[in-house]
Order: C-alpha cells, then sequence, then structure tokens
C-alpha cells in the first residue's frame, strides 16, 4: 500500500477489486435468495447471506465485508420484509431477525479480521526468521572464505619450508657427508697395511655413502630441484622411477613434449598432485600398476592418473567428493588447484574397478607476463638405484 501518499493507480484497481467482489458476492447471495422464498421463505437470505459475508471477510478484508454486511441488511429489508420495497420495520419479529443478523455477521467480520491479524503476525515472524537465516548464511560464507584463505597461505608456506629445508640439508649436512668420506677414502688408502683395520674402514664407508643417498633422496623428496631447474620434463620421470624400484609398481609416465615449461605454481601444483596420487596407489589401492598423462588441451593442462587397483567403494567416494571431511592429502591438491582456477575429479566404477583421478588447471607458461624464474639450484643428482630411493 503506497502508505502516507495519495493512492497510486494500482491501489485504485486493487480496492475497486475488493469493494467490488464483496459487494457482488452479496448481490449474489440476495438474488438467489429471492428467487427461493417461495420454497424456503426468508431462511434463504440467511443461509445465503452469511456465506457470502464470511467469504467477503476472509477474501477481501474488513472495509469490503463490513460494505457487504450493509448490502445485505439494505437487501434484506428492501426485498424480505414487510413492507417489501421499503426501508420502514412494522414487525417486531422482523427488527430480531434484523439486529441477529447484524450480531452473527458482525461475529463473523470479526473473527476474519482476527484471522488476518494472525496471519501478517506470521509473515512479519516468518520474514524475520528469513533476515536472520540470510545473516547467518553470509557469516558462515565469509567464515568459509577466511578458512579457505588460511589453508591456502599454510599450503604456500608449507612449499616455500620444504625448499629451505632441501637446499639446508644440501649446504649442510651434505657436504659435510662428502668430505668425511673423502677423508675416509684417504685414511683407507694410507691404512691399507692395517688388514684388520681396512674393513672396518670400507664398512664405514659404505655406511656413509648410504646416509649421504638418502639424505638426498629425502632433500629431493621435499622439494626437488630438478623442478625449479629443468620442470616437469626432469623432475616427474626421477620421481617416477624411483617410486618403481622402492614399490615394485610398474609406472606408466606420458608427458606431452609439447607442454614446456609452465609457471612455478603450475609446476609445483602438478609434481604434488602425482605424488599424493601415487602414495595413494601404494597406501590403498594394491594396483601393481600405475599410468600417468599430462597433456595441454585448449587452454588448459590435463593430469590424468588411473590405477586398476580395488576402488572406492561408493559411499566412500561419495564422502570424498562431497562437502565433508577429506584426508589431508585429498584436501591439500583441492586447495592447490583450486587457488590456480582449476578443477579436481574423482572417478572409481567400484570396488576391483581401478579409480582415476583427473585434475584440470589453466595454462600458464613460464614466459606469462608476472610469472618469475626460478634461479635453478645447483645440487648433486641422487643415483638412479635402489640404495638411492
Amino acid at each position: 500500500m503506497n502508505v502516507g501518499g495519495p493512492p497510486t493507480g494500482r491501489n485504485l484497481k486493487d480496492l475497486a477489486v475488493r469493494y467490488g467482489g464483496a459487494f457482488l458476492a452479496i448481490a449474489a447471495a440476495l438474488l438467489i435468495s429471492r428467487g427461493l422464498k417461495p420454497f424456503l421463505g426468508d431462511s434463504a437470505l440467511y443461509l445465503l447471506a452469511l456465506p457470502a459475508i464470511a467469504l467477503a471477510a476472509l477474501r477481501f478484508g474488513m472495509g469490503p465485508s463490513l460494505v457487504a454486511v450493509a448490502s445485505a441488511l439494505l437487501g434484506a429489508k428492501y426485498w424480505f420484509m414487510q413492507p417489501v420495497h421499503s426501508l420502514r420495520i412494522d414487525d417486531s419479529g422482523d427488527w430480531a431477525k434484523f439486529f441477529a443478523f447484524l450480531i452473527a455477521s458482525s461475529f463473523i467480520v470479526a473473527l476474519a479480521e482476527t484471522r488476518h491479524k494472525e496471519n501478517e503476525r506470521l509473515r512479519n515472524a516468518q520474514g524475520e526468521l528469513e533476515e536472520k537465516v540470510n545473516r547467518r548464511t553470509a557469516e558462515l560464507h565469509t567464515a568459509n572464505q577466511s578458512l579457505s584463505d588460511l589453508t591456502a597461505r599454510l599450503l604456500h608456506l608449507q612449499d616455500e619450508e620444504r625448499r629451505r629445508i632441501a637446499r639446508d640439508l644440501h649446504d649442510s649436512v651434505g657436504q659435510s657427508l662428502i668430505a668425511l668420506g673423502m677423508n675416509l677414502s684417504f685414511v683407507e688408502e694410507e691404512i691399507e697395511r692395517l688388514r684388520k683395520m681396512a674393513s672396518l674402514v670400507k664398512d664405514s664407508k659404505e655406511l656413509v655413502r648410504e646416509n649421504l643417498a638418502s639424505i638426498r633422496n629425502l632433500s629431493y623428496l621435499l622439494h626437488p630441484p630438478l623442478l625449479d631447474e629443468n620442470g616437469l620434463s626432469s623432475a616427474l620421470p626421477w620421481y617416477t622411477r624411483g617410486l618403481a624400484e622402492r614399490s615394485n609398481i610398474k609406472v606408466d609416465l606420458e608427458l606431452s613434449d609439447e607442454l614446456g615449461r609452465l609457471s612455478r605454481d603450475s609446476e609445483v601444483a602438478i609434481f604434488r598432485i602425482v605424488q599424493e596420487c601415487l602414495t595413494n596407489v601404494i597406501r590403498h589401492s594394491e594396483s601393481t600398476t600405475a599410468a600417468i598423462r599430462i597433456a595441454q588441451i585448449g587452454s588448459d593442462v590435463s593430469v590424468e592418473v588411473r590405477d586398476t587397483g580395488k576402488g572406492i567403494p561408493p559411499d566412500k567416494l561419495l564422502e570424498l567428493t562431497s562437502a565433508g571431511t577429506p584426508g589431508v592429502g585429498l584436501r591439500g591438491m583441492q586447495e592447490r588447484i583450486r587457488q590456480l582456477g582449476g578443477t579436481l575429479e574423482i572417478n572409481s566404477e567400484g570396488v576391483g574397478r581401478g579409480t582415476l583421478v583427473i585434475a584440470r588447471l589453466p595454462y600458464v607458461s613460464s614466459l606469462a607476463p608476472g610469472v618469475s624464474s626460478v634461479p635453478p639450484v645447483q645440487m648433486y643428482m641422487p643415483q638412479n638405484d635402489t640404495h638411492t630411493h
């Protein structure tokens, strides 16, 4: 309604419909009552007028219902009470019917108005409740966004910390062990005449070599320098060969030659996705093979990791792909890809059918504007044998 101002055309039309509808309901009741008067007498008016007034009160409101009551009273006096076609009432019995009808009509209008007010109160309460729900929803969305930003920041800090630890291991412990190995080699040559000591020195040297290989391998697993220096084309083959030797799982890697160097964030994300998928194959799938396909499709980079293991039960797959609480590894993959504007999909046809993980993220070349290049890390490459993985 246009409160505080002149009625608009729309309000005038609404008023005309409401008052006209109430009047037509009473007019129809009066006309039908006149037709039934020879059979039902004056009772026909009350049998039809009261339902018409109830309809006007419930459907059109208090004002139109009062108009309906007044019209019914005038029609009853003019057409039904003696003398007809006159507004004068001579019979006390007609006065009693007149006032009884007025009281009954007023009671109906009052009940209808009470119902209208109760409905209005319920609508107001519903509106307030919807406003509270919308406000809580907005607060929850803000909290979820803050949590997502914090997760992305933690992932970034984790990658930086791995890079720092890898360099520190090489620059400090790794170099010291190399020097110690050289010293032991010299001692071994000098004390060749001491046969008993020579065997001990050789054993010590072997232990040093194995420890150096383990530290070097740990450093590469934390953050392979090949990833910064030569990209995925060197880091992924090195990683998959070592994993295949350690786990006896046949890994088939297909890396498109046309892919080229990507941005540092994209290459780190792809390497971690492959690393996490292969770790899950070893721990959960019981598969003896794994296939990796990385290629550029249009403006995206597609990463597919498939195994032939026992697969994921439907209820577990639904839990992983829904908005529940997935594992730490899966959550990390999802956040890495989401921060780069990509998508992650997990498919499994059930137990014994294997699992397919598909990640797609935008293709961002290392030569793209704003993408900083990372200086190559000078480090010894671990030997590709069973002792270094």
